[in-house]
């Protein structure tokens, strides 16, 4: 057993402790993020951090760092245009969906670098990924400082959602999730239990 205090994980190397603490909450699911510049310039990448906040209205959350302190072309782009895609990532195409965690001069698109295509769906402004069994249209509602680590909470509502098959868990038999940065896994469903109600 190994345990470790507050100044334990402090001392640890840089890259074992983000190694560390990445991975210290286990498998989470990946999701690539479609957007586009002001220059019209497709922009995808990688994020672990999507979450459902709410279905009425339908809002999810990741969370990014901010542009004013290292070039992040996604919250740039959709602070400007409000429009972006939440996608889904199947084994099928995870290492490409990896590549896209590579820093990107603005004017290259990932989708091309990384040997992804694009779909766009009904007019909508920002690009989906043409390979993902689950696409959603979002539309940026707000985004929440967090001081402590200098990122922020990106809040956005779905507005569009287009899914290969109309029965919800048919889409991710073949969903990959991630511990850390890089270790990718497939999920599996094991059971479904009945929703609790406990009798007054």
């Amino acid at each position: 057993m190994i345990i470790y205090k507050k100044e334990d994980i402090d001392k640890i190397e840089r890259i074992k402790n983000i190694k560390l603490i990445n991975s210290i909450c286990g498998i989470r699911s990946v999701h690539l993020i479609g957007t586009k510049s002001n220059d019209d310039v497709s922009n995808l990448a990688i994020f672990s951090s999507v979450t459902h906040l709410g279905s009425r209205p339908p809002l999810l959350s990741f969370v990014s760092r901010p542009s004013d302190t290292v070039k992040r072309d996604t919250i740039t782009n959709i602070k400007q245009n409000k429009y972006y895609t939440i996608n889904s990532v199947e084994k099928n195409c995870f290492i490409k969906a990896h590549q896209t965690s590579g820093k990107y001069e603005s004017h290259i698109s990932e989708f091309t670098a990384c040997g992804l295509n694009e779909e766009y769906i009904n007019g909508f402004h920002a690009p989906f990924v043409d390979d993902s069994k689950i696409k959603l249209g979002m539309k940026f509602i707000n985004s929440i400082p967090i001081k402590e680590n200098n990122t922020e909470l990106v809040i956005g509502e779905i507005i569009f959602i287009k899914m290969h098959s109309s029965i919800i868990e048919e889409n991710f038999q073949d969903s990959v999730s991630i511990i850390g940065l890089n270790s990718y896994y497939k999920h599996k469903k094991i059971s479904e239990l009945e929703y609790v109600r406990i009798k007054k």
